[in-house]
């Protein structure tokens, strides 16, 4: 009997890494932002993304298991080099723009548990005069530090059984607590059915269509999505016989992932007085559910940002531990020879998985200390949008090809239908985002 939670652990392991690494603050304010000024009536949409991001990630799993190529071998071995040098410049902007929104969000979280300066900064220090930082702000800078070693001596030393042992833990908390404070708000029932199964979106002066989308876009995450390939090699999956136990294995994550989504619409529809974004929401978000939920108010507080914090540091581990295997295969598809292809595991303890650790867990410090961070988090916004209709066209071009996966697991009919509307969206995503942040 004990050795069945094992079994079921290694069976949905992974995709609940998926899960749990695509949930970041970003994605958390935009469901109660846009729950508390749209309601519960596009509670649809967060399921809808997250099928998109499952259709994806199986598609990206189909290659693996019926080639042995990662997507990222396959995309650079038939497209052309040029495509690694061009995702690197990607991943290079991609990691240093997300690592520091994951370290700002998860200071912003520590300051609401446990403030270090209380409302000033020690002069001694961190002069304000010279710095123009505020308490809050210094705590968000000493805490992103802080969660940034910590996450990457978890990964050095305690390697993939102890990254996946915290994420476990980290999973655990922020499911349990953002779900069961979205049940303790009592939401009506016949308002979430009528979400779930109406595909509408309310008529408002808030920019429905645009939240809309970017709810839908922010469900799963963007280039965390090809980690998923290295965490099946992780747990031995070779072979097309293990497709269906990574189809179970995707669909327990991104129903997790569309849950969890779905509770933070609720809680922002509970509280429509919402102002703000990004970690910051999340604090004023904690706020009101200490108002909103009577005598229970404060240790509902204090559970939420516990289950938020959870959330932002399960994220900013999970891109620790999984980019650095994007960096150190691009470096060994950079030693193929002129027509050879040699595919190589990607040793973890080598020197480019090493070196991008410890790359992505320091140099974005040097965003989280800018004071005015409204350019980064837009240009993160615009290279994170750009990702995922890049990854359905691979995909349809891939997987389209009976000659590189077999005929029994190339694309079929309904797939290129879902696969093609990804990519239609997205790039509609693309565009709606890049035009929110051109000069009006």
């Amino acid at each position: 009997m004990p050795r069945k939670p094992l079994r079921l652990l290694a069976l949905i392991g992974p995709g609940l890494l998926v899960a749990a690494t695509g949930v970041g603050a970003g994605d958390l304010s935009t469901g109660a932002f846009t729950g508390s000024k749209l309601g519960l009536a596009v509670l649809w949409a967060v399921v809808l993304g997250a099928f998109f991001k499952f259709v994806l990630n199986e598609g990206l799993a189909r290659w693996q298991l019926a080639t042995k190529d990662t997507l990222l071998e396959g995309a650079v071995h038939h497209l052309g080099r040029p495509v690694r040098w061009i995702f690197l410049v990607y991943l290079l902007a991609w990691s240093f723009l997300v690592g520091a929104a994951l370290m700002s969000a998860v200071g912003v979280t520590g300051h609401a548990l446990f403030p270090l300066f209380g409302n000033v900064l020690p002069g001694s220090w961190l002069p304000t005069s010279l710095t123009g930082w505020t308490a809050a702000q210094g705590d968000k800078i000493v805490y992103g530090m802080l969660h940034s070693a910590v996450a990457a001596a978890i990964i050095r030393f305690g390697g993939y059984r102890w990254f996946e042992r915290v994420m476990g833990v980290c999973i655990a908390v922020m499911f349990v607590v953002v779900l069961g404070t979205a049940i303790a708000l009592q939401p009506p029932l016949v308002d979430v059915a009528q979400g779930l199964f109406l595909f509408r979106i309310p008529k408002s002066d808030f920019d429905g269509l645009g939240w809309t989308i970017a709810l839908m876009g922010g469900v799963g995450g963007t280039v965390t999505v090809l980690c998923y390939g290295y965490w099946i090699r992780e747990e031995g999956r070779e072979g097309v016989e293990a497709l269906k136990t990574c189809r179970i294995d995707l669909a327990t994550g991104y129903i997790m992932t569309a849950l969890f989504g779905m509770a933070m619409l609720v809680i922002g529809s509970q509280l429509p007085t919402l102002e703000g974004k990004g970690a910051t929401l999340m604090v004023q978000l904690a706020d009101q559910v200490e108002l909103k939920l009577g005598s229970i108010g404060p240790t509902a507080r204090w559970a939420f940002l516990i289950g938020a914090w959870g959330a932002v540091f399960s994220s900013l581990l999970g891109v620790w531990q999984s980019v650095p295997y994007l960096f150190a295969d691009f470096w060994n598809m950079a030693r193929w020879r002129e027509g050879e292809f040699d595919r190589q595991q990607v040793d973890t303890r080598g020197l480019p998985y090493r070196g991008y650790l410890w790359g992505i867990a320091t140099v974005p410090i040097l965003g989280l200390m800018i004071g005015d961070f409204q350019d980064v988090q837009k240009a993160n916004a615009i290279v994170g949008a750009l990702f995922i209709p890049m990854l359905a066209g691979v995909l349809l071009i891939l997987n389209g090809r009976a000659k590189w996966v077999g005929e029994r697991y190339r694309n079929k009919p309904a797939t290129v239908v879902v696969l093609v509307a990804v990519l239609l969206f997205f790039l509609l995503a693309l565009a709606l985002t890049i035009w929110k942040f051109l000069p009006k």
